[in-house]
């Protein structure tokens, strides 16, 4: 397994690392058993770097990875976010990255993952009410007490970064980005990477529509979050976004190789400072993705895709209207 440096702190993860939201929160029924053999495969397969959260549940995907990794510490790097304030009835109410709140929360994840220390501490969104200074300053006094090794944020805009990092060195931003969702290539990625912080990319397989097995929304469960909260598959975004597929099928048969493993290498080719973590709930899938580190996009390649799959050419915005309001830019 390829082995991939995150930021300037020392962290060093595989390269390609196993997001595990799907396991217990939002895309739909998921059964503990598979869950936790698919963990178990990456382990074996090299992939070291396993990402969680605690609105994932909430609660319930770090208890499911605690419950995986038990006896197998040693072999990981764990990865968590917070930044959320959820009532005791799993409701999340809004942001939340107080001082004492995110100190908090960071004993209750401890606790849900069974570990004595988290590796990579994320602020999950950034707060509009709390001065980023004062969150990172937090997540510091975490690092110093032994409880935190390096610290992140998601969703973060340069202004932003800039300031947390003045404070205390950022080792990763996690945001996402795949082929049809480029909007830090602009100016973030040149931005964390002057600064020498490390880029985590969640969805690199578009929310799962770049694997080119979705058809329409009722190829997903009922209760699957993607039928409502996702714009790039309501309406006329769908058919408009699935063409853009059909390319990355297309490169997918010239390399024989699956459209998951295309738009998987293509992130991989972005950078060697880009961990993507892919997510699945399956060791079928898992096989799939980590074969990608396999495929080999040559640049004639990688110029075709851009032309096919332009950025800006996805119909529709991430996230609802009210969701991206939450994203720092």
């Amino acid at each position: 397994m390829e082995q991939r440096k995150v930021g300037n702190q020392g962290l060093i993860v595989s390269a390609l690392g196993l997001g595990c939201m799907g396991m217990s929160y939002a895309y739909g029924s998921a059964d503990e058993k598979t869950a936790i053999e698919t963990i178990h495969e990456a382990i074996d397969l090299g992939v070291d770097f396993f990402d969680t959260a605690e609105i994932y549940g909430p609660f319930e995907n770090e208890k499911l990875l605690g419950r995986a990794l038990k006896g197998k510490r040693d072999q990981v790097i764990i990865a968590t976010k917070f930044g959320f304030e959820i009532s005791p009835d799993g409701k999340i109410t809004g942001a939340n990255s107080r001082p004492e709140h995110l100190k908090t929360v960071a004993d209750q994840s401890l606790k849900r993952l069974g570990v004595d220390y988290i590796d990579l501490f994320y602020q999950h969104r950034v707060d509009p009410n709390v001065a980023i200074e004062d969150t990172v300053g937090a997540m510091a006094d975490l690092v110093e007490s032994g409880k935190v090794r390096y610290i992140g944020l998601s969703e973060a805009g340069v202004k932003t970064i800039r300031r947390a990092h003045a404070v205390h060195p950022i080792t990763a931003l996690q945001t996402e980005y795949s082929l049809w969702e480029r909007g830090v290539e602009n100016e973030v990625l040149p931005a964390i990477r002057e600064l020498g912080i490390g880029f985590v990319a969640y969805s690199p397989l578009g929310r799962g529509f770049l694997t080119g097995q979705y058809k329409s929304i009722d190829d997903l469960e009922e209760g699957d979050w993607r039928r409502d909260y996702y714009p790039l598959i309501q309406g006329d975004n769908l058919n408009r976004n699935l063409d853009l597929v059909e390319s990355v099928k297309e490169m997918a048969r010239k390399k024989n190789a699956k459209p998951s493993q295309i738009a998987l290498a293509w992130v991989l080719e972005q950078g060697k400072d880009i961990v993507p973590i892919p997510g699945t709930k399956r060791p079928t899938y898992l096989r799939e993705n980590v074969a990608s580190l396999s495929v080999h996009l040559t640049a004639d390649d990688l110029d075709w895709l851009a032309q096919k799959i332009p950025v800006g050419a996805a119909a529709g915005t991430r996230y609802t209207e009210q969701a991206m309001k939450m994203l720092d830019r």
